[in-house]
């Protein structure tokens, strides 16, 4: 068989790209890369939100192709169940989906304030007030499957789905100098540690490409 193509964005700039490429890595499945330039108009469009449609990453296997980032992680718990994408228990695994499905649909004003950006760091960077309700708000989500499952990640003792789609997060409050709690502060440094985290990290500040507009302090 085939191995696995996933299609992604810029690594630097990309936040659903990271959430589908990491979904992959904590999956097991072997896969190759294919990176869109994000010169491409489409792929500008898309990082900057202006997209109607987000297409990218999409992933291929199998004879399957499979395009939304909620889509694509389904889809690996379902050929790699044993990796754990989603929690065993029932409940749990509802509590996983509607924390991922907040995400997917949620915090636009957080998203369009505080885009990622790897290579930039803003100390004491100004948070209008609508961002930092979406703040507030990921920071609650995150207090609340920190204390029911016990940690070290969102749903107990080794990173899913809810991780991966947060992660982007991560990369955010660091990027921009965000106040956080202990205990926030301390998943933050979790997932920056995760080999795979560390991985994208490392190919992000490596890119040559630049997208100007998402330079800017907004």
């Amino acid at each position: 068989m085939a191995k696995a193509v996933l299609t992604i964005s810029s690594k630097n700039y990309g936040a659903w790209a990271l959430r589908g490429w990491l979904m992959v890595k904590l999956s097991g499945l072997e896969f190759t890369e294919k990176v869109i330039s994000p010169d491409d108009p489409a792929m500008k469009a898309e990082m900057l939100l202006l997209s109607s449609s987000m297409l990218v990453p999409f992933l291929q296997h199998d004879g399957v192709t499979v395009w939304d980032t909620m889509a694509i992680g389904e889809y690996l718990h379902e050929i790699k169940p044993k990796a754990h994408l989603l929690p065993g228990d029932v409940r749990a695994r509802a509590h996983c989906r509607a924390v991922c499905g907040e995400m997917h649909s949620g915090f636009a004003s957080m998203r369009g304030s505080l885009p990622m950006n790897l290579k930039a760091h803003f100390p004491k960077f100004k948070i209008w007030s609508r961002a930092q309700a979406d703040i507030d708000r990921v920071l609650a989500i995150w207090k609340d499957c920190l204390q029911n499952y016990g940690g070290p990640y969102l749903f107990g003792k080794q990173p899913c789905l809810a991780d991966a789609m947060y992660a982007p997060v991560v990369t955010r409050f660091l990027t921009y100098d965000v106040a956080l709690n202990k205990e926030a502060a301390a998943y933050c440094k979790r997932i920056m540690a995760l080999p795979a985290m560390q991985e994208w990290v490392a190919a992000a500040k490596a890119e040559p490409e630049e997208i100007d507009e998402l330079d800017a302090e907004f």
